[in-house]
Order: C-alpha cells, then sequence, then structure tokens
C-alpha cells in the first residue's frame, strides 16, 4: 500500500480535504474529558492554520487520507492535528507522514527539533510518538487542557575530511558544552573519538594532553579557572551501566563536562539530557593499527541533542557555524 501513497505539502486551498480528515481521525479516537479541541476545527480555521505554516497531506490513488498542519515556533516545527483517516490506519500511513514532516524541518535551517503534543488519556498515541523518535519533554498546559510534550531532535550531520578538522570540529563543539553535561561519542575502532576529544578539550581550556583512556577507562583533565573538569571515559571494557556509575572519579560529574567513548547503550543513564556524536567513516581501520585516522578517508559526524538540557542549544545559528566552520 505504501508505495502508491503519495506526500505533498500543502495550503489553504487544501482546507476542506484537510478538515475531512481531521474529523473523521479524532473522532474514531476514544472520548476525552475535556473533549478534544481538534473536533471544533471547521474549514475556515484550518484554511487560516494552512495559510500560517502550511500543511501535509497524503494521498492513496488520487483520495486523501491523512495529513498534518504544520507550524514553526523559534526553532522547532509543531505537528498538530494530525489524523489519517480510519479505514487507512495501521498501513504505514501516520510513519509517512511523520518522515515526510523530518524531510521539511531538515530542509529548513531554522529548525533543530519537532515536536507534538498528546494526551496522556491516550497511551497508544503517546507510544506511537515514542516509537518514531520522540521523546517526553515533559507535561505542558494549553488551552486548559493538559499534554505531553514530545520532541525529536534533528541530526545535524558535518563532513570531516581529515584529523586536523576532527579537533577543530572538537573545539567548535566545546563552545555548546557546560558543566553537567554528558557526551556519548560513538564510532568504530580508528574512527577519530579520540581525535575529536582532543579538540573539545582543548576548547575547553582543560589541562594535560588528551590520549585514549582505554588502559585507565576515565581520565580527569582539570579545567581553567571558572571552566568546568574534562572527564573522559572509555566504556569499551566496562560491564555495563553499574561498572559505569561505580568509577571512583575524583571529580563531581555535575561539575564537569563527561565525554563517554563507546558509550552508546550504556552510559545514557547517567542523565536523561546528552550530546549524542557518532563518527562515521567508509571502511573499518585495522584493529592493529593503533592511531587514528591512518587513512585519508574523510569521516562524517552526526550531532544529536538529546532531552530538555539540549532544547534549543543546536540552533539555526550554532547548526551554521558547526556545518561551515
Amino acid at each position: 500500500m505504501s508505495a502508491r501513497i503519495h506526500l505533498r505539502r500543502v495550503g489553504a486551498e487544501s482546507a476542506e480535504a484537510v478538515h475531512a480528515v481531521v474529523e473523521a481521525a479524532f473522532a474514531a479516537r476514544p472520548p476525552l474529558d475535556p473533549p478534544t479541541a481538534a473536533l471544533g476545527e471547521t474549514a475556515a480555521s484550518l484554511a487560516s492554520a494552512l495559510a500560517d505554516g502550511g500543511g501535509l497531506i497524503a494521498t492513496l490513488d488520487g483520495e486523501v487520507i491523512g495529513a498534518c498542519l504544520l507550524l514553526v515556533e523559534d526553532d522547532t516545527l509543531w505537528l498538530r492535528r494530525f489524523g489519517v483517516l480510519p479505514a487507512s490506519q495501521h498501513h504505514g500511513v501516520a510513519g509517512l507522514i511523520v518522515e515526510a514532516a523530518v524531510d521539511e524541518a531538515s530542509a529548513d535551517p531554522r529548525i533543530s527539533a519537532l515536536a507534538v503534543l498528546a494526551r496522556p488519556e491516550l497511551p497508544a498515541t503517546v507510544g506511537f510518538w515514542r516509537a518514531h523518535g520522540f521523546a517526553d519533554a515533559g507535561p505542558m498546559d494549553y488551552a486548559g487542557i493538559r499534554y505531553v510534550e514530545l520532541r525529536r531532535p534533528l541530526s545535524l550531520v558535518v563532513p570531516v575530511a581529515d584529523a586536523p578538522a576532527m579537533r577543530a570540529l572538537g573545539a567548535r563543539v566545546a563552545g555548546l558544552l557546560r558543566a553537567g553535561d554528558l557526551v556519548v561519542l560513538t564510532g568504530d575502532l580508528g574512527a577519530g573519538k579520540t581525535t575529536f576529544t582532543q579538540g573539545l578539550g582543548r576548547g575547553l581550556g582543560v589541562a594535560g594532553a588528551v590520549t585514549s583512556p582505554t588502559f585507565v577507562i576515565a581520565r580527569v583533565h582539570p579545567g581553567s579557572p571558572g571552566g568546568p573538569d574534562l572527564v573522559h571515559v572509555d566504556a569499551y571494557r566496562l560491564g555495563g551501566a553499574a561498572e559505569l556509575d561505580d568509577l571512583d572519579l575524583d571529580t563531581s560529574l555535575d561539575a564537569a563536562v563527561t565525554v563517554v567513548e563507546w558509550g552508546s547503550g550504556v552510559a545514557e543513564r547517567l542523565s536523561e539530557s546528552r550530546l549524542e556524536i557518532t563518527i562515521e567513516q567508509g571502511e573499518p581501520v585495522d584493529p592493529a593499527s593503533e592511531t587514528e585516522f591512518p587513512d585519508a578517508e574523510p569521516r562524517r559526524v552526526v550531532l544529536r541533542g538529546i532531552g530538555p538540557a539540549w532544547r534549543g542549544r543546536l540552533s539555526a545559528g550554532i547548526r551554521a557555524d558547526l556545518t561551515n566552520g
């Protein structure tokens, strides 16, 4: 079915079609107290919203079967009145609309995240958004109704040509960081994780040479006066998150920037907010090599801010600086 579904951007001219989807989709949901405001929409009110921010519709053989409104506020693309006709549900239509919205957001340099409001009384709806990469950002009261705000940060992809460029990127990322921040650093052997952290340490102005902490598991680099320490951890040989919690560090993680190499799946429990950085390379490095960047293969560095502490921090200006610097 998905091969025959088409997505397109629309404006006020599609208000009638969008209204038909919204009315049918929201009427089919369990009744709520207070009732959903979506059922109070009219073609005229939706035409006004579509004129302001536009929307997306999904069509099957020319018939509109799904729709949502788009609204940009600050650095966020909000998805509103998101619905699929009951007869077309459970066929992947909603997921296609989400990915089309991600494409829309990725093409707009102002936007660093998507967001949606969901009623906590509808756990299946909340679960849908979580399954599509949205994370809880806390409760929100809107028009007298309690919602759950869910957000999906956009990944920022930075091409990196060589080791000096990787260190330069690390130094620029250091400008985003503050005491208590967690950086989860992922990449294959030799991808450039320690090279990146060297630049980050330089940007923070910490003392001591930043080298791979493989044999000591963790190193603490004292910060400059008034600046945070850098805690550099290698989680490769750790047995799990519990061992990471038990590390005997001579500094508080709340007073430091913590970088965990090989941290994916291990370090996330340290903080609900984190900067995830994945370094992608063309070919794996020979395990016998003891150096990073032993070849001329360029890298792609993917940055993603997770959790409330990163809301808005990968803003448009910062994204442009990281990409073009």
